[in-house]
């Protein structure tokens, strides 16, 4: 496949503080759902989406990350050796991501905020637009999100944000743009964001969620943001106060994404992941459908 964006940034250098004491030694972009960790996921998802580029910003603590996606061949070769054919290939893919997502790593330094990872990564992107896709979202979709993204992109050459319907009562949880036009097809012009609003004030009845094609100006944009904060040192550096800086004179775009969203970043969100991709496993799924019955009271054991 190929597409007018090659690149993407992954910001992996939170401290994963919703899910202490869980992610104490464990990163949260480590933590399962299904039988992969949830970065796996969206590394698989921007590979599927023609990405060919993916840098992922982490801090000191995120090895395992990088553990993870490595090739191993002693290992391959091991567990070949042993027979285990199936485990060996399994391995190995993994590893194949490494190469086929061209996968980098760089440590985050500056200020805190989201925009930061995109700021550190900026300088390896060329004039070039990027997607920035957060590594505890889990998208369940016949079309990548990504890839939804990126249709919008070529269709409007603007920054992009990834949106999904919300009930209003929800919208102090999200960022919600505020909408201009419907281009149909899910493609909204939009003209900002108003993060965590009252539901009566809401400017609209959807919700920014973790994905955004990001351009240079953009990006130019961050540096201001960032340049002022290391004059004052105060609040945090975040991607959307950037987009909202650019959308207050140029276009800005958001793509209803369709597909089922599974946000992993707190307790309850991740076990609902964890619970629906278990559900959903043709090998497993059953088993636990049975299970849930003998609980409930609805079946006799067998």
């Amino acid at each position: 496949m190929t597409t007018t964006i090659r690149r993407a940034v992954i910001p992996a250098a939170g401290l994963g503080s919703r899910l202490l004491p869980l992610t104490k030694a464990i990163p949260k972009e480590m933590l399962p759902v299904g039988d992969k960790p949830v970065i796996e996921h969206t590394v698989r998802e921007l590979i599927a989406s023609g990405i060919t580029d993916i840098t992922i910003v982490v801090s000191d603590n995120k090895d395992l990350i990088q553990r993870h996606f490595r090739p191993n061949p002693a290992l391959v070769d091991q567990l070949r050796a042993a027979g285990k054919e199936a485990y060996a290939d399994a391995v190995e893919e993994v590893g194949e991501l490494s190469r086929a997502g061209h996968i980098t790593y760089l440590d985050q330094h500056g200020p805190y905020g989201n925009g930061t990872p995109v700021l550190n990564a900026a300088r390896n992107l060329g004039d070039e637009p990027v997607l920035v896709l957060w590594p505890d979202d889990v998208f369940v979709a016949e079309v990548p999100r990504a890839q939804q993204l990126i249709k919008a992109y070529e269709a409007t050459s603007c920054p992009v944000l990834a949106l999904m319907p919300m009930d209003r009562s929800e919208a102090q949880r999200y960022g919600v743009p505020v909408v201009k036009e419907d281009l149909g097809g899910g493609l909204l012009r939009i003209t900002g964001l108003v993060e965590k609003p009252d539901p009566a004030t809401a400017p609209s009845d959807y919700a920014a969620i973790g994905g955004y094609v990001i351009t240079p100006a953009v990006i130019e944009e961050l540096r201001r943001q960032t340049a002022r904060w290391y004059e004052h040192r105060t609040g945090e550096v975040y991607l959307t106060d950037a987009i909202n800086a650019y959308a207050a004179e140029r276009a800005v775009y958001g793509q209803v994404i369709r597909g089922r969203w599974y946000d992993t970043g707190n307790p309850l969100a991740y076990l609902t992941a964890q619970f629906a991709a278990a559900l959903a496993d043709p090998e497993y799924g059953p088993e636990l459908r049975r299970l849930a019955e003998l609980n409930d009271g609805s079946a006799e054991p067998a």
